[in-house]
């Protein structure tokens, strides 16, 4: 029996899967979430980044699920051990993480998939399915983060002169025009001026705008 998905792959049934995770609670609580679905097969449970990289390369689980803080080796190392080892195996991350860097790391070691373990039971099992598929799995707010990362990382490099930075910061404190002039003695023209190059190298047309932008490039301090 088959299932067809998205992909052209098709998924012989059940899945195979392995449970690479350290806390046995958690781990047994996805065993018995899976076991509940006569599509998937738990194939092996590993407590460790070590014994998922052996039992993976033993069992030749179609899919593991995996932790990706874990003893002895985690789980992104583990995952670029495990497809290394040129097996026809995908790994599907499964974690309480969500951080920028984590699920970098983990999608640059080959995963297919990045789902939370706070996910819904048919999310997790129609990602596991998925990935079994050929497919790539992100949970809508790891999907975002991922976009918003990009996004950050295409921004040009702004710098702002010391001058720019201080009129910009009595801009967010909410200073007029003259009330900067009299605070750094310098003309309401001058400011004007520092306000149009600022504009223009953060590519925005509004005070407003320009500090928002700034908070978010760390170019001004928060609080």
């Amino acid at each position: 029996m088959t299932l067809e998905t998205p992909s052209t792959k098709p998924v012989r049934e059940p899945v195979r899967v392995l449970v690479a995770d350290d806390h046995p609670i958690v781990r047994n609580g996805i065993v018995a979430l899976l076991a509940g679905d006569d599509r998937v097969a738990v194939v092996g449970e590993a407590a460790d980044g070590e014994e998922a990289v052996r039992l993976a390369e033993e069992l030749r689980p179609d899919v593991v699920l995996m932790d990706l803080q874990m003893p002895r080796l985690d789980g992104a190392a583990a995952t670029e051990r495990i497809l290394a080892a040129g097996a026809a195996t995908r790994v599907l991350v499964l974690t309480t993480y969500e951080s920028d860097d984590q699920i970098l790391e983990a999608i640059t070691a080959g995963a297919s998939g990045y789902l939370l373990k706070a996910s819904p039971r048919e999310e997790i099992l129609a990602g596991v399915l998925s990935v079994a598929a050929g497919d790539t799995v992100l949970a809508p707010s790891i999907a975002a983060a991922l976009v918003g990362r990009v996004r950050r990382d295409r921004r040009p490099t702004v710098r702002l002169s010391t001058r720019e930075q201080q009129v910009l910061t009595l801009v967010a404190r909410g200073s007029s025009n003259p009330e900067i002039a009299r605070e750094l003695f310098i003309g309401e023209a001058t400011v004007k001026t520092h306000l149009l190059h600022i504009f223009e190298k953060l590519e925005v047309s509004d005070r407003t705008r320009a500090v928002t932008l700034a908070l978010e490039l760390g170019l001004l301090p928060r609080g």
